[in-house]
């Protein structure tokens, strides 16, 4: 190695150790026991894919029942990390499964997943539905559950991917018995 290769390495080393030490939390803030609508996770299962931080405070929704009664109607709980969003996770209630569309999401090159009748996930996120109950016709609708979870700041993308089907699978198990659907 040259010298000039020696010196920018000691540097970049230097540079390493610098932000080691300069007090930066090296983990995420402890979260309460059950979290997101009153237990749809257990803390335990969200942290590790939460970046460092010292404050962790969820959206005012987090916190409200998880009722979907008309179409549109979404429950949010979202997890902030020293004020910036870390984690989210969603439902909204659909009438008909062709309503659910994913389109926006083919750039980010999702992947199925096999949860509920169709899921996909991709880098940070995954989204999948349910049928809470059947449309009986074009004029007779059903529900339709959509969920969605994003972690884009996950320290560890790779742990995440293979950690998202079984996250989902927590949602919705959480969701069909939450809205007392067929299953739930």
């Amino acid at each position: 190695m040259s010298r000039t290769g020696g010196a920018a390495v000691a540097v970049a080393l230097a540079g390493l150790l610098v932000g080691c030490s300069s007090g930066e939390p090296a983990a995420a803030p402890e979260l309460p026991e059950r979290i997101c609508w009153g237990g749809a996770f257990a803390g335990g299962d969200v942290s590790p894919f939460l970046p460092p931080g010292t404050r962790a405070e969820f959206s005012s929704q987090a916190g409200r029942a998880f009722a979907l009664a008309k179409e549109l109607d979404s429950a949010i709980c979202t997890l902030y990390i020293d004020g910036k969003m870390k984690f989210q996770a969603s439902a909204t209630r659909w009438n008909f499964a062709e309503s659910i569309d994913w389109t926006s999401r083919a750039s980010a090159f999702p992947e199925r997943i096999d949860v509920g009748d169709k899921g996909i996930m991709w880098k940070g996120g995954a989204s999948s539905f349910f049928t809470c109950e059947s449309a009986k016709n074009a004029k007779s609708p059903g529900r339709y559950i959509e969920l969605r979870i994003f972690a884009e700041y996950a320290p560890d993308a790779f742990r995440l991917r293979a950690a998202l089907p079984e996250l989902m699978e927590k949602l919705m198990a959480f969701a069909r018995s939450e809205l007392q659907c067929p299953g739930g």
